[in-house]
Order: structure tokens, then sequence, then C-alpha cells
């Protein structure tokens, strides 16, 4: 049976790695210190044999007794309201964290798999974005916190490769969404589904012609296992190539929840990204992966999803 350690798997991506490597056959120790995280997402693997849950900091030193196959390095918090409500703890996190997760696969011997981001590419532009693309970030800037967390794991990442001889993996995960997203996650779809479901105004910030890829939870989860029992150690894209305005995700989400809302204009967040679209190339011809479920699709999963959770949480239907 393998053993695989998940930090932040209690949250949103990593609940989802949780479940699928339970599934798999593999002994999942999940490590989570529940700030952005939930119990509530592991909470059906709790008592099942092959899980645990361990409430700990990963800036702190990561012990784990017995054998490690597999570390996936998953905490962070990551939604913009996070930028500049938890930013240390984001550098913290990038860069301490890292350093614990990293070295308890060096000192087991494990295989390392780091979840990087779109975000190392900051306000591109290149569209799409190849993984060669090196970006263009503003370090000092609100977003700069995250941006620049992940762009200095990778590099540890690397330099554990490098001079450890550690075996690493990086994916670089673009715009993903599916059932546990936090309903006040403050990213667009999320906000605008709960928004939508609550009859409040949505809100699109700018003109709306920004455009991002957005892809399913399942089809991430799938690559990331690819790209984990793969030799590919260079950075690789996992996203949905189809980009979209945020005006036409609004819109499409008002259709699918049934809702009334307005759809209502703000002035856009500094440093938001124009354009965000994944150049999969890499990800089709060495792992032989592409995404499967359609926004449609994984629209209507999530809006179920939302919608139980916000009717569990005031007791009522939704607005819509």
């Amino acid at each position: 049976m393998p053993r695989t350690v998940i930090t932040g798997g209690a949250g949103f991506i990593g609940s989802h790695l949780c479940d699928h490597f339970v599934a798999a056959g593999h002994e999942v120790v999940c490590i989570d210190n529940l700030l952005t995280g939930s119990r509530d997402n592991v909470a059906h693997l709790e008592g099942r044999e092959g899980f645990r849950f361990v409430l700990h900091d990963v800036t702190t030193f990561i012990e784990v007794e017995g054998a490690v196959d597999n570390v996936l390095h998953f905490a962070s918090p990551a939604s913009p309201a996070d930028f500049e409500r938890l930013p240390i703890q984001i550098l913290k996190v990038g860069a301490l964290g890292t350093h614990n997760a990293l070295g308890l696969a060096k000192a087991k011997g494990a295989r390392f798999l780091l979840a990087s981001t779109s975000e190392v590419y900051g306000d591109p532009e290149v569209n799409p974005q190849p993984e060669s693309y090196l970006g263009r970030v503003n370090p000092i800037g609100i977003r700069g916190v995250y941006d620049e967390s992940k762009r200095f794991a990778e590099a540890m990442t690397m330099a554990y490769r490098r001079v450890h001889g550690v075996d690493t993996r990086i994916v670089r995960i673009f715009n993903t969404y599916g059932e546990r997203m936090q309903l006040d996650d403050g990213r667009a779809l999320p906000n605008f589904i709960t928004q939508a479901l609550r009859g409040d105004p949505i809100t699109v910030y700018g003109d709306g012609r920004q455009t991002r890829s957005f892809g399913y939870v399942s089809d991430l989860i799938r690559g990331i296992d690819l790209l984990l029992s793969s030799d590919v150690w260079e950075p690789v894209n996992i996203g949905n190539p189809v980009e979209v305005s945020l005006l036409q995700v609004a819109n499409e989400v008002k259709e699918a929840t049934g809702s009334r809302s307005e759809i209502v204009f703000r002035p856009l967040p500094p440093g938001d990204p124009k354009v965000r679209r994944p150049d999969i190339t890499r990800a089709r011809d060495l792992l032989g992966w592409s995404p499967t479920v359609d926004r449609a699709q994984g629209f209507e999963r999530t809006i179920a999803d939302f919608r139980r959770r916000l009717r569990a949480e005031t007791g009522a239907g939704d607005s819509a």
C-alpha cells in the first residue's frame, strides 16, 4: 500500500486528492491547519482504513512516522480575498512550508509534487501561456504575496532536486472549480454562484472582458495523478484551454441557477490579470492528458453543491 502525505489536504483541491488516493488504495496522511481548509471536506473519510487527519501547521517542522512514498504539497490560501487578509501566512507557507515538505520528502526518499499555479505568469503578455513563458509579476503588488510565494516554491523545489536528488514534480494549476469550494471564496466563479443563489447582485469587476479558463476539479485530479506517476520533472500546466470572458461566465451562472439577480460592475482590482489560458501541449504530449468535463457539466455539479450547502447554512431555500 503506497503511503501518500497531502499537505492542505482539507482544502478544496486537497480533499479531492485525498478521495482519489484513498480510492486508489493509498494510505493517506492529510495534514492541514484549517486556516482556509475545513474538516467537513474530509469528514466522510475519517474512520476509514487508510486515512488519517493530522492537525498541523506545515510552516513548522513536519514529522510523519514510518515510510512515505509521496509528498504532495497543496497547503496555501489561494483566494484573492486571502491576498489582503492573509499575506504573511501565504508567504510563510510558500517558503517555510515548502522547505519543510521538501525536507520530509528528502528524509523519507519520497517523490515530491508541488502545487504551483498559473499565477506564476502574473499579468501575461503572452496568450496562451506555455511553461517556457517566464511571466510578468509585480513583486510589491497585492497579488505579489501569492505569485512570488509560488515562484519561490518552484525555485526551492528545483534546488532540492539539483542539490539533494529529490524526485520532484511541479504542476501549474489554472482556474479550477468544483464541489467544496468555499462559499465566500472570493474568486469569480464561486462569487457568481453564491450571489446568484442568494439573489444578490452578481458582481463583475472591470468591464468583464478579462478572460479565464475554467477547469473542473476531476480533470485536475486526473492530471495530477498522471504527472505524479510520470517521469516529467519540468513544470506542467493543467487547465482547460477554453477561454471565456468573466461577463459571459456571470451570464451562464445566472441562467444555470435560474437567478433573477442583476449583474453589476465594480472597479477592476489592481494587478488583476487580463487574460488567462493554458497552453497544454506538454500535458497532452507527455502525459496523454486533456480535459473531458465541459463547462456546462461542471457548472451543473458545482451549482448543485453550492445550493445544498447554502440551504444547510440558512435552513431555507435559495432566492434564485
